[in-house]
């Protein structure tokens, strides 16, 4: 069960270029006069993501915080958590009492989730530009992650998506958990999406929230960054296991 006399931490998960940043520079305009929140963000090797983030004024630039994995985005917030676990720890320290934390993930894969010992609830996020189909794949993030966030609705015409269908589509790989359509430029969503997080920081002030591990990742390859050849990933390795190389 979470800690109540500590913050709502929130994962926000999902492949490159969804929209998490945006997604979460959304939820602080929203709720920055309602809730004290600090954000932060993981990348491999730079810290662009909480620039973006301190460049577009959502918060305080110091309630901002970046860390850089030097690995694979969900190494840092599934297989070893301990550099997010004390950066989170840090920034409520510095600015107790915070009400909500919000992670970032390093843009990843379908298979992409948290490890409930970092965050107490998880956000996973799609777009209509990655396919109408997309959340017919599966994958635990999609399946079993708080919350699925359809991103960028208001492009849909745009790509040929058929909203409602996509919707329809992921509360079916849910099983009827929940489904946001969500654009910045439509208040009505934001409302919702605010909403949603308010009804979560809620729960968790009254111990009645128990964070859920949405299960391992699938294995999946990575490529090399000069594109030739990488490796398969399964996250079930002994320690000292060498990953196959192709």
């Amino acid at each position: 069960m979470s800690d109540p006399k500590r913050s709502l931490r929130l994962g926000v998960a999902g492949p490159v270029g969804t929209g998490k940043s945006s997604l979460i520079a959304t939820i602080c305009r929203a709720m920055s006069e309602e809730l004290s929140i600090g954000v932060i963000t993981n990348d491999i090797y730079t810290d662009e993501d909480a620039r973006f983030l301190r460049s577009a004024g959502v918060l305080p630039a110091e309630r901002i915080r970046a860390v850089e994995t030097g690995a694979c985005p969900h190494t840092a917030i599934r297989d070893d958590v301990t550099t997010n676990l004390l950066a989170v720890e840090d920034l409520e320290a510095d600015f107790a009492p915070l009400d909500l934390v919000l992670v970032e993930s390093g843009g990843d894969n379908l298979t992409a989730t948290f490890s409930p010992a970092l965050v107490d609830a998880q956000i996973f996020v799609l777009d209509v530009a990655g396919g109408g189909d997309v959340a017919r794949k599966g994958g635990p993030g999609i399946a079993r992650a708080d919350l699925l966030v359809i991103n960028k609705i208001d492009l849909a015409p745009h790509v040929d998506v058929d909203v409602d269908l996509m919707v329809a589509d992921a509360t079916a790989a849910r099983e009827g958990g929940p489904v946001l359509a969500l654009s910045r430029k439509q208040q009505h969503t934001i409302d919702e999406l605010s909403a949603w997080v308010r009804s979560m920081v809620a729960l968790h002030r009254a111990g009645s929230h128990t964070p859920q591990d949405p299960g391992p990742m699938a294995p999946h390859f990575h490529a090399d960054e000069d594109g030739d050849g990488g490796f398969f990933h399964t996250h079930d390795e002994e320690p000292d296991a060498v990953p196959h190389r192709h």
